[in-house]
């Protein structure tokens, strides 16, 4: 009975570990993603809290939940309007990571991303719908306490929505692929060396992005050059790496951001960012997928070869003499003729 409590508390207390963890987790991204906020100081272009949330649930389970609650209000209570208002703030931003893992555990997801069925179900049901929740919830919270006008309900709502999105594309791909990784000990030299370069040029595609000149599209060919050769767990980096920068660009208001007002900027952003996480996706669980299958095919004709080895040897009976044949043959005509009637 001892033995049974002291499981039980042990189990408890992992989970309260847990659940502590990942409000931690969220709390502190979400004040990595305010440094780029753009309504009322609350609202911004990229959430990452969203997709901290949403890879939590699909890698602990549902018993996390408060901790997003919990890392959720922390987050708000700072930045009001009311008590009241914060807590339905952090619901929705609660409720939204909940939805999408049902929505997702519904479509049979699988955290390992390696298909493209896995890759479509996170943008448009874990991404695109989930995330409905918590744009709705809290844009229409502050328009009913009066802190946003009726008029400033769309554009608020759109970044609201495409910035937690945006979360969910670029950074549960990535703690997803985390969780799964494994040091490539045995990849050769030249692997480790276009992995090197691939940074660096990521690296110097940001600063260009930065930059004055309206270069983004650079990006894009880094992002497809990521997963042809190091699929899903090249291309999702890279994605959040590429949108960080552009995020950057449009809070500097440089390169095709400049000289526009805050609305026709996010719009620019967002739509980029969002190309950038489908492209990084869908590109990345294909080549994930091709692999996968490349492998199985492998394994099911070394399988068929060691069948087709076998039956070949089964068949390889020793020949007997011909003398001795006949002594056999009639050795066993004369068992059958003495055997009892």
């Amino acid at each position: 009975m001892a033995v049974a409590r002291h499981a039980g508390a042990r189990r408890y207390g992992a989970v309260a570990l847990e659940i502590c963890a990942v409000a931690a987790l969220y709390w502190g991204s979400a004040e990595i993603g305010l440094l780029q906020e753009q309504v009322r100081g609350q609202v911004t272009p990229l959430w990452p809290p969203s997709g901290i949330a949403l890879a939590s649930l699909l890698l602990r389970g549902p018993r996390v939940w408060p901790g997003i609650a919990l890392g959720a209000f922390l987050v708000n209570i700072s930045l009001g309007p009311s008590f009241l208002a914060v807590l339905a703030i952090a619901a929705g931003n609660t409720l939204a990571p909940v939805c999408s893992y049902a929505l997702l555990r519904r479509a049979g997801f699988r955290s390992e991303m390696n298909r493209l069925r896995d890759a479509l179900a996170l943008i448009f049901l874990g991404a695109f719908t989930g995330m409905l929740v918590s744009a709705t919830v809290g844009t229409g919270t502050l328009v009913l306490t009066g802190v946003l006008d009726a008029g400033d309900f769309w554009p608020t709502w759109s970044v609201w929505w495409t910035g937690d999105a945006v979360g969910v594309l670029t950074v549960t791909p990535v703690l997803l692929i985390l969780r799964s990784a494994r040091r490539p000990w045995g990849a050769p030299l030249s692997r480790w060396v276009e992995g090197i370069l691939l940074v660096a040029v990521t690296i110097c595609v940001g600063f260009v992005e930065t930059g004055t000149t309206p270069l983004l599209f650079l990006g894009f060919p880094l992002l497809i050059w990521a997963a042809f050769r190091f699929g899903l767990a090249g291309a999702a980096p890279c994605a959040l790496a590429v949108s960080i920068f552009a995020i950057i660009a449009a809070a500097q208001n440089t390169g095709p951001f400049a000289g526009h007002d805050l609305f026709t900027n996010m719009i620019t952003l967002q739509a980029f960012n969002g190309s950038v996480s489908l492209t990084a996706l869908l590109l990345g669980a294909a080549v994930n997928e091709r692999a996968r299958t490349e492998r199985e095919i492998a394994l099911a004709c070394g399988q068929l070869a060691e069948m087709v080895t076998k039956i070949a040897a089964s068949d390889r009976r020793p020949a007997l003499p011909a003398g001795e044949g006949e002594q056999a043959v009639e050795g066993e005509r004369g068992v059958r003729d003495t055997a009892p009637k």
